[in-house]
């Protein structure tokens, strides 16, 4: 019986990125993506509600705070959301990041199969590791699949830096977690720890009261990974800067967050398959007049800010630095 897989996620001026992401993961197996947005300027709503018309979305507004945290606020509210609360398997996932499964037909359901044959029982949770991927020393933003443009990534081990252990955690929405992280589920009932079945992206278990927003000692990448373009090209990354994180909202995402997330080590295609394949969902979705406009309509936004941000003086220090380590 097939079993169905809703991924919850906040964005902001994200609508070059939506429907490449969206494509991608509806190919692997995701059935329906709650999409919360707030203060978005791009046309990341009117996607995001043109999706919501075509039945594969459900946009929520997300308003904060001054000060707020957006992040926060859509986990909270994602735990009471009808399509959330409806779906058989849950995951928080960013618009930056793309599940490339390594095993069977590369969907989730083989996923599963693969992880709960080598644990040798069900799984409650799958964790699978960012494999962080780099500017590829590209400067310019351009209106192409970033599975394509970026190739470049972090070694298999050990890690670029400190936040290049981060995970991301498909889990059963089963009742075991009452509470979500961005990272992994939460709200075990205490004392019952051990009856949540947790496994690393090789089905090997761990202790579920052990797990954390990182990957442990000994992580196995045998079933996939969890290909991040956190920063993209140079001008792309100005605007996710001047955006300001969903997250760490006081913590600017300047030098030591590209240094960190930067990772051009070694060249990595073996998402293309999995790319090529959604190829063809893309394009269906283009294909759509109001959401191509749209995605138009967000990509010259992008191009406008990119120049608006180069004229900006007090910019200028940070763009030299950026060119000098792009790759």
């Amino acid at each position: 019986m097939s079993q169905t897989i809703t991924v919850f996620t906040t964005m902001k001026n994200e609508g070059p990125y939506m429907l490449e992401w969206v494509a991608f993961h509806r190919t692997i197996g995701v059935d329906h993506f709650v999409i919360f947005t707030n203060d978005c300027d791009d046309g990341t709503e009117e996607m995001a509600r043109r999706l919501q018309q075509m039945g594969l979305a459900t946009h929520v507004p997300n308003a904060v705070a001054e000060g707020g945290n957006p992040q926060h606020q859509m986990l909270r509210r994602a735990r009471r959301h009808p399509r959330v609360k409806d779906a058989d398997w849950l995951m928080c996932l960013d618009v930056d990041e793309f599940w490339n499964i390594r095993c069977g037909d590369n969907n989730f359901s083989a996923l599963i199969s693969a992880v709960e044959q080598k644990a040798g029982q069900q799984v409650d949770a799958i964790s699978f590791a960012w494999r962080l991927f780099g500017s590829s020393g590209n400067i310019s933003f351009d209106d192409t699949p970033v599975t394509s443009v970026f190739s470049m990534a972090d070694q298999e081990f050990p890690y670029h830096s400190g936040r290049a252990y981060g995970l991301k955690t498909l889990f059963r929405n089963n009742g075991k977690f009452t509470r979500f992280g961005p990272h992994r589920p939460k709200g075990m009932e205490e004392g019952r720890e051990h009856d949540v079945a947790w496994s690393d992206a090789g089905g090997n278990l761990y202790p579920a009261d052990k797990v954390g927003w990182r990957a442990w000692r000994g992580f196995e990448h045998t079933f996939g990974r969890l290909h991040h373009y956190s920063v993209r090209s140079l001008d792309g990354f100005l605007v996710k800067r001047d955006r300001g994180r969903t997250n760490h909202v006081r913590v600017d995402q300047g030098q030591s967050y590209w240094a960190d997330m930067n990772a051009n080590k070694v060249r990595d295609t073996s998402i293309q398959p999995i790319a090529e394949r959604a190829a063809p969902i893309l394009d269906e979705l283009k294909k759509d007049a109001e959401l191509n406009r749209l995605h138009l309509q967000a990509c010259d936004w992008h191009r406008s800010k990119i120049a608006e941000i180069k004229m900006r003086p007090d910019w200028v220090e940070f763009r030299s630095w950026l060119a000098e380590n792009l790759v």
